[in-house]
């Protein structure tokens, strides 16, 4: 099945239909964990990107005509409504107060999509009026990338795009070690609609089957759910566990050990059971 094909049917129907347009997309560098950056330690990579999940580059908006001839046209449009901006950003905002250092950073690339993006901007200009104890900075997405690079301990909560957010996210959880640790919840804020959480790696169809796949993506992933839910301390706990195993070595070969998936999966239970023992078990039932 086609990637877009697969994508249109599936997860961004899910995402708009159901309205979960804040997408949370944590990343750090785990306990037992390295980065690729230099002199990156536990805690100097702490992050969230929150990314607009409905709209945007991803819309869904355009065609294709005179397909197969010399003149085709392919049109992909992008959708910005002060509505869905406003909420994404009164979100990101409030995401960024009850963190500790209260600090976010805008994405945009407005200087040359004067359209969209400036709306982008306005509104996030006027949202942070609302939020006077939450310090704000703007920064194009290309400059963007080298920030996150060169000075991550810049960073708290950033706020981005559809499109923009998707690759950041990428390059993030790529910069806290590997692509296989990274969680990513979609969530409908007011809580109407069901929420959904997801690994960011997604399928993964090259590697299905060779038990090489890190499976901590998904449970941290699990752990923002659990938290989403309302269990917050039971949330810290399990990654505890995962961070407990990754300290111990045992970690798949994406970052740089020998591990294999089910190594690592029973390795964490047997660190939750240790951990936790029984004190959850009401809640499970």
């Amino acid at each position: 099945v086609p990637d877009h094909v697969s994508l249109w049917g599936l997860r961004l129907a899910i995402c708009q239909t159901f309205q979960q347009f804040a997408n949370l997309r944590p990343t750090r560098v785990l306990r037992g964990t390295t980065s690729p950056l230099r002199n990156c330690p536990p805690g100097s990579l702490d992050g969230l990107i929150v990314r607009e999940n409905t709209e945007g580059e991803y819309a869904g908006q355009g065609g294709r005509t005179h397909i197969g001839t010399p003149w085709e046209v392919a049109t992909e449009v992008a959708i910005f409504s002060r509505q869905g901006v406003e909420r994404l950003m009164r979100f990101a905002f409030e995401c960024a107060k009850g963190r500790p250092r209260k600090k976010i950073t805008v994405v945009t690339k407005s200087n040359a999509q004067r359209h969209g993006l400036v709306l982008w901007d306005e509104v996030a200009a006027e949202v942070a009026k609302d939020f006077p104890n939450v310090e704000m900075d703007k920064m194009l997405v290309d400059a963007m990338t080298v920030r996150m690079t060169l000075h991550p301990e810049t960073l708290d909560t950033v706020v981005a795009t559809n499109l923009h957010a998707d690759v950041l996210s990428d390059l993030a959880a790529a910069l806290a070690g590997s692509i296989g640790i990274a969680p990513t919840s979609n969530l409908d804020p007011t809580r109407k609609g069901p929420s959904m959480f997801e690994p960011i790696h997604g399928s993964a169809w090259d590697i299905a089957g060779k038990g090489i796949a890190n499976p901590v993506a998904t449970f941290w992933t699990a752990a923002e759910m659990v938290r989403w839910l309302g269990y917050g301390d039971a949330a810290d706990e399990l990654m505890q566990s995962v961070e407990n195993v990754c300290e111990k070595g045992i970690t798949t070969r994406d970052l740089g050990g020998s591990a294999s998936t089910r190594e690592v999966t029973d390795a964490v239970c047997r660190e939750i059971d240790s951990v936790l023992g029984g004190k959850y078990q009401s809640i499970i039932q």
